[in-house]
């Protein structure tokens, strides 16, 4: 099963050479959930071989331009190239407004059906799920109400050990119920233990997209334990009083979140326009954290 996230934007509050501002594409067991969707989304998209048609879910972390100013232009080429089925967004409240007010000034009636979901800055909940993922808000400390996202993988059923099923003729009509965890008695009497016929499967893996947030011990516990922790690292910390007037983090501060939380990896992103190279934000991390990585654009990270 896949779980692996592509960066599609990486960049604060404006594009500069090479970063475009945020945006990711997360695939879990092929299908996609679009995070952000700042300006250009949908060419970056094209340009890293992405099908935008695949996209059925969009997750908004909150309404400053840099996270959804590309949403509709990405919604309106869904429209003209044909798409019919409904798009599912979560969101702010007022998303639904800023859209239906663009769409009613360039008297465009979509094909397809949107499908809004609010969410609420003010206590994290589970918003979504699936057979394959859970989706809960994070609750962050922004200039505006702003939520991340923690993604966290369904347990998987339990593996058949098939050699040993077969080598003594195990009915496979019973193979369901012993992939349930499930203890079975034979017609005949015979008891077959679960544990001799199969082994638990891998252990949900969690992705946690923290997107604009001051440091802030409330959000720590919802992310404890994530397999990724993606959080933003706007400035290096000699740039911590602007952090805090901006309500944003620096990258020693991320990497000491993910220190705190034990996380197993830290991808940093969001960051300032005033820096061309990012090698400084990524070392000041690697000195609290050394499982850290850049989120760079057009990079798969695998969760």
């Amino acid at each position: 099963m896949k779980f692996e996230v592509t960066i599609l934007g990486s960049s604060s509050a404006t594009p500069v050479y090479n970063r475009n501002p945020t945006a990711q594409l997360l695939n879990c067991n092929e299908k996609f959930y679009l995070i952000d969707c700042a300006e250009g989304t949908q060419q970056q998209l094209i340009k890293y071989g992405l099908k935008a048609s695949k996209i059925d879910y969009v997750f908004i972390s909150h309404l400053h331009g840099d996270h959804y100013f590309g949403l509709i232009g990405l919604l309106s080429s869904m429209h003209l190239n044909g798409r019919i089925k409904p798009l599912y967004i979560y969101a702010p409240k007022a998303i639904k407004e800023i859209l239906e007010l663009q769409f009613k000034h360039s008297d465009t009636s979509l094909k397809y059906e949107l499908v809004y979901f609010e969410t609420d800055p003010t206590q994290s909940a589970i918003i979504f799920q699936n057979s394959d993922v859970t989706v809960e808000t994070i609750i962050l400390n922004h200039r505006i109400p702003c939520t991340g996202f923690k993604f966290t993988e369904k347990k998987r059923l339990r593996k058949l050990l098939i050699d040993k099923l077969e080598q003594e003729n195990i009915p496979i009509e019973l193979y369901p119920l012993l992939k349930r965890g499930v203890d079975l008695t034979l017609p005949n009497g015979d008891v077959l233990l679960n544990v001799d016929y199969t082994t638990d499967s891998a252990a949900p893996k969690s992705y946690a997209y923290c997107s604009d947030t001051l440091y802030d011990e409330s959000y720590f516990e919802i992310i404890k334990n994530c397999n990724t922790l993606y959080h933003e690292a706007t400035f290096l910390h000699d740039m911590l009083e602007r952090a805090n007037e901006t309500h944003h983090t620096t990258a020693l501060q991320a990497a000491q979140v993910a220190e705190i939380v034990g996380a197993k990896k830290l991808l940093i992103g969001h960051f300032s326009s005033r820096y061309k190279t990012l090698t400084a934000l990524l070392d000041e991390a690697r000195t609290v954290f050394p499982e850290t990585e850049l989120a760079l654009e057009g990079n798969t990270y695998e969760i």
